[in-house]
């Protein structure tokens, strides 16, 4: 007789993690002018459970490059494909157009990773922040960007266009860099935002990371540490949630007093600014996080 594996339950959601959906219109209308536009965001995508607050104070994290990842991570629900569709010449100045009807003082951009293009979309990535600092001279800029393969003539590049800030996230501790992101190295990423301070060294560094994958708490404060060293200045912290069955389950809820521990210890060894709380997420209130980060 063939014994069957039954998966343990997840653990429960606790409280501090449910957030109401309180503003339906808001994202409704939000997104009925994205699609008009052909655009996407990384608040839809990811399933990010934000997404109501944020939509409703007219606030998103544009993601560009399409809305089809090359890349197979363990803990994302962004759609995948080897061989995606053609970039969308329209996008940057979409984007643009977008940002400014939304009046935004502060812009964030990502993207998917693109590992199908020789550039990793380095060039299209520029070419929107360009953009986008053309229509909202004002305005701040932040990427959110791959780590493009370690290629640092395309990192340079977009940070040749002008980003007030540069974020890249190492996501986890590199010992579970093999289920959470398969297709990315550690050190790699240590070494982009590395390079991000020294090339560009009045733009502020950020990098982020989830809790509740499995990691200890002295690997979270390794990896606070391996980032202090490679001179990032913000770091954010969240709690890792499934977005979907097919995504790496749940290991831990890590309480929002361990996440006061986390930042009370990023602050300790010299970051600017460190995020850190249950639903905290990478792009999460980052005009607020730039801000303070700003005056420190």
């Amino acid at each position: 007789m063939e014994l069957v594996q039954i998966q343990p339950p997840a653990p429960r959601l606790p409280e501090w993690l449910r957030k109401s959906r309180t503003h339906p219109e808001s994202v409704h209308n939000l997104k009925v002018e994205l699609r008009r536009r052909r655009l996407h965001t990384v608040c839809e995508s990811a399933r990010c459970p934000n997404i109501h607050e944020c939509f409703h104070r007219s606030a998103a994290t544009f993601m560009i490059l399409g809305n089809l990842c090359t890349r197979g991570c363990g803990f994302c629900s962004v759609p995948k494909a080897k061989h995606p569709d053609a970039l969308d010449a329209d996008e940057p100045e979409n984007v643009a157009r977008m940002a400014s009807e939304m009046g935004l003082r502060y812009v964030v951009i990502t993207s998917v990773n693109r590992d199908d293009l020789e550039d990793g979309g380095s060039a299209h990535f520029a070419a929107t922040v360009r953009a986008v600092r053309r229509a909202l001279p004002e305005a701040r800029v932040e990427v959110l960007t791959p780590d493009f393969c370690g290629d640092l003539d395309a990192v340079a590049r977009v940070l040749d266009a002008g980003p007030h800030v540069f974020n890249h996230n190492l996501e986890t501790a590199p010992r579970l860099y093999k289920t959470v992101r398969p297709q990315a190295d550690y050190q790699q990423s240590l070494t982009v935002l590395r390079f991000a301070k020294k090339y560009r060294p009045e733009a502020l560094t950020k990098s982020g990371a989830m809790a509740g994958l499995g990691e200890t708490r002295a690997e979270v404060e390794q990896l606070l540490r391996d980032l202090r060293q490679a001179d990032v200045d913000v770091a954010t912290l969240g709690q890792y949630l499934q977005p979907r069955r097919r995504n790496l389950p749940v290991a831990e809820y890590v309480t929002p007093e361990q996440f006061d521990r986390y930042r009370d210890y990023g602050l300790s060894i010299g970051f600017k600014m460190v995020f850190s709380g249950p639903l905290v997420r990478s792009s999460y209130m980052a005009d607020l996080v730039n801000e303070e980060a700003s005056r420190a």
